[in-house]
């Protein structure tokens, strides 16, 4: 039988184990206290447990990390890890340190499905999920390394490889771990999700968790955003807006939506696509992210000059649309948005496909 790995359980289901086990629920405090405070991995030297209940625990469960393949760090600060997943398959996960906070890009997928086409991880094809523990453990390897070096984590976003909304319950159970005190400890507002636009599950998202919500818009009009995002194809603009509003009043506490737009030259950038999405965001509780084109093998684009970006964001900005321009980081070791690729053993054949 295999061994669980307690990594995948939120506080609730470490709950239902120790019970299982005929322990009581303060076990779940210790243990957690153990693996997320103190990083220590070995059952047996958690010494506050007893000893038939360690040797239970190493018989049954086991607290597992991938293995790190490389770790690189690019001259701006930023840091990028490549861990293995398996089957030759490998993910990244980028860490963004900035003065008043650090930020962990994760990654939910092996790969991913939806194939936008100005993105590297789109590229590499799709071989399958994360569990919660392979999402948690991301976090946790990248904590080991930071607070040995006096550093910390403040916000952590799923904008890494793959579709969060496409792998629900592993990142709905990662973000009560994020979220939980006894585990990462983070507000909601400093764990968010980043979805392409996945209607139906964003809805369900909306009475799961309650994170922050960002949005791959890139385009103005469906048109375009067919093109960008092709899962715009199957659910349009307009929908998508619609269950952002909903997102927006769900709950009891102010939520706010972040829009994603990558610039790309001649594409996405006019004037009259500014004025078009300014006019389409009129009255969203909401921020616009400008995101500077990071350049990939094979890519078909290249990224806005840095007067039209600006003049792009001016035009958001004198309507009323809050707006900002992300600044690239990370570039020198392919740790930029829209950049991280891993290693994936496609089963889609996308990628075979585009080589060939």
């Amino acid at each position: 039988m295999d061994k669980q790995n307690l990594l995948s359980f939120n506080q609730n289901a470490l709950n239902n184990f120790f019970m299982d086990l005929g322990e009581k629920p303060y076990r779940t405090k210790q243990i957690m206290h153990w693996i997320y405070k103190v990083h220590e991995l070995d059952f047996d030297k958690m010494l506050n447990l007893s000893k038939p209940l360690r040797e239970k625990l190493s018989e049954l469960a086991c607290i597992k990390l991938p293995k790190i393949i490389k770790q690189n760090f690019a001259l701006d600060g930023v840091i990028k890890w490549v861990l293995a997943m398996g089957e030759d398959n490998h993910i990244e996960m980028v860490y963004i340190p900035e003065k008043d906070r650090g930020t962990l890009c994760i990654s939910s997928q092996v790969g991913c499905a939806l194939a936008c086409s100005f993105c590297s991880t789109g590229m590499q094809g799709f071989n399958k999920n994360l569990t919660t523990a392979e999402i948690i453990a991301q976090v946790l390897i990248a904590s080991q390394y930071l607070n040995a070096k006096s550093k910390r984590i403040s916000n952590v976003v799923f904008m890494g490889m793959g579709e969060p909304l496409l792998n629900e319950q592993a990142v709905y159970n990662a973000c009560d771990l994020l979220l939980d005190d006894l585990a990462f400890g983070l507000s909601r507002r400093k764990v968010t999700i980043s979805t392409s636009g996945v209607v139906p599950a964003m809805k369900r998202m909306s009475e799961r968790t309650p994170v922050s919500l960002a949005v791959s818009l890139h385009a103005p009009d469906d048109h375009l955003r067919d093109e960008l995002v092709p899962i715009n194809q199957k659910y349009s603009i307009e929908a998508l807006l619609k269950v952002c509003k909903l997102y927006l009043h769900a709950g009891t506490q102010e939520r706010h939506i972040l829009f994603e737009y990558v610039m790309l030259k001649d594409v996405n950038d006019s004037t009259e696509q500014a004025n078009k999405l300014a006019k389409l965001l009129k009255g969203i509780s909401a921020k616009v992210n400008l995101i500077p084109f990071n350049p990939f093998a094979q890519s078909q684009y290249q990224t806005s000059s840095a007067q039209t970006i600006e003049k792009f964001q001016d035009i958001l900005s004198e309507q009323g649309i809050r707006t900002m321009t992300r600044r690239t980081r990370g570039e020198d070791i392919d740790g930029a948005c829209g950049q991280l690729a891993g290693k994936v053993l496609d089963k889609t054949k996308r990628a075979y496909v585009r080589r060939h």
